[in-house]
């Protein structure tokens, strides 16, 4: 379908650095055929085209081909990163899936992995980073899973003892749990147990001591000098191992940016899993560190 190029309207670019003017003008003057663009019709939003769309643009067309898509217009960004996944760089990704965390809480880390191209785990570990969590998860076949189903057990739990007559289902739709969970509430009543596990109780309250997520992070040029001084590290086998990754691998938030574009295109991939290795050892590392705290401080 052919559309007025001024009735289409730009959405954001999943890019970090925006839509390239070289790309723009090359496509412009190759004079190949340019493939339909993606369009929200409801908003009019271009959701991948947006290079085609300038360089049609440049090339004094009036009109562009458009295929249409439908859906809700919060969803348009997640739809835009995945249609543009293959141009997109791991730090772009990245970028995505922290921002599909803070939008879309309630997506399952697959879910969002499926959308960024990035693996379930790496989008975990940005979770407890961001502090993307919602009650409930939306899977990648769109049904919705509690995170922690306690609430739900307790519910149906309630509907069970007050509506013994009301089938598994029935009571599964309104609690928001499986028939298989109500069936296993039952039977835990009917033993004379709390419907909730223990390992469930468990999980709730370690989730209830938890700091919430930080909002600012220490900057390591005024954190390591404290760690130096300190005498149970510097005078300790294990603390002077931990005073010498720390000098080693503490990176500034802004200081790094100065060091991306210095890294050559061909070792950018390699560079980019190593350092999300890194940052994923020293977090498993961070959590070991505070459940200790936490143990001792019991």
């Amino acid at each position: 379908m052919l559309v007025d190029i001024t009735a289409l309207r730009s959405a954001e670019s999943p890019r970090l650095r925006g839509c390239s003017d070289d790309f723009i003008r090359s496509l412009a003057s190759s004079g190949a055929h340019l493939p339909p663009i993606v369009v929200h019709r409801p908003t009019m939003k271009v959701v991948d085209g947006t290079h085609r769309l300038k360089a049609a643009a440049l090339r004094g067309c009036r009109s562009v081909e458009v295929e249409y898509v439908e859906g809700p217009a919060e969803d348009l960004f997640g739809l835009s990163v995945s249609l543009n996944l293959s141009t997109l760089s791991t730090a772009d990704r990245e970028a995505a899936a922290r921002r599909l965390l803070r939008s879309h809480p309630q997506w399952s880390d697959r879910a969002i992995a499926a959308s960024t191209g990035l693996a379930a785990k790496s989008v975990g570990v940005l979770r407890r980073a961001v502090g993307g969590q919602a009650p409930v998860r939306v899977g990648r076949d769109g049904k919705v899973r509690p995170v922690n189903s306690a609430a739900g057990r307790r519910l149906a739990g309630r509907m069970a003892t007050e509506q013994p007559d009301a089938s598994l289902r029935d009571i599964a739709r309104a609690a928001g749990v499986s028939p298989g969970t109500v069936r296993d509430v039952r039977r835990r009543l009917n033993a004379g147990l709390d419907p909730v596990p223990e390992r469930m109780r468990a999980a709730e309250r370690a989730e209830a001591v938890l700091p919430a997520g930080r909002t600012e992070v220490r900057d390591p040029d005024a954190t390591l000098p404290i760690l130096r001084r300190d005498p149970s590290l510097r005078f300790n086998e294990h603390g002077r191992s931990v005073l010498r990754w720390l000098e080693v691998h503490a990176v500034s938030s802004g200081e790094w940016a100065t060091v991306v574009a210095g890294v050559p295109s061909h070792s950018r991939e390699l560079v980019a899993d190593m350092a999300r290795g890194c940052a994923e050892a020293w977090l498993e590392m961070a959590e070991a560190l505070e459940r200790e705290s936490e143990r001792r401080a019991v």
